[in-house]
């Protein structure tokens, strides 16, 4: 008889998120994790086939539900300038609403496994680039619209507003305050005067 699983999918990945964000990859257990999400070993392997599955999978779910339907929702603005900076004002809200100081997913793996799990190290990379994207094609809108100068680098401007927005998140893991966010948010929008 073949298996079924008796629960959700989704709602169990959400909840092993939230526990690999607080203890950290090496440190959850596989009892942690089935308390976590409510399931027992059996369901768990036959779900997930391991931790490490179940660890990637939590990567493409906080890709897909959060940084990329954050950027899809602000894409769809017609201004690039305001859509820029709607990106680094939500960082901001999002930062000083997290009182756990967990700070973006994928940064926080980006400095504690991409170096050694390759497909963590994909993941990372894939939303890094997709952010990247996103502010080029900000920019080269905004180019167009006259709203940024023309001969200013695209490609140079968008790392560098990449790198703004993962330094944001990264400081505001509890050693920022709110103005100090607020100033890497003006060092970014001074790149695009």
């Amino acid at each position: 008889m073949p298996w079924e699983k008796s629960f959700d999918v989704d709602q169990a990945t959400r909840r092993a998120m939230t526990v690999f964000w607080s203890k950290g990859y090496d440190a959850t257990s596989l009892p942690d994790l089935l308390e976590a999400t409510g399931i027992n070993r059996g369901s768990f392997y036959n779900a997930f086939g391991s931790k490490r599955n179940l660890f990637l999978l939590t990567l493409l779910t906080y890709d897909r539900e959060e940084r990329r339907a954050m950027l899809d929702e602000i894409g769809a603005m017609s201004d690039p300038m305001e859509a820029i900076t709607e990106v680094f004002e939500r960082m901001i809200a999002h930062s000083l609403a997290d009182k756990d100081f967990r700070g973006c997913f994928l940064v926080f793996w980006a400095r504690e496994r991409a170096r050694h799990v390759e497909q963590v190290g994909e993941a990372v990379r894939k939303g890094f680039d997709d952010l990247e994207r996103f502010f080029l094609e900000q920019i080269m809108a905004a180019q167009i619209k006259g709203s940024i100068r023309p001969d200013m680098d695209p490609q140079e401007t968008a790392k560098g507003l990449l790198s703004l927005s993962v330094g944001l998140r990264v400081m505001a893991r509890g050693i920022a305050t709110p103005a100090s966010l607020s100033a890497i948010k003006r060092q970014a929008l001074q790149l695009l005067a």
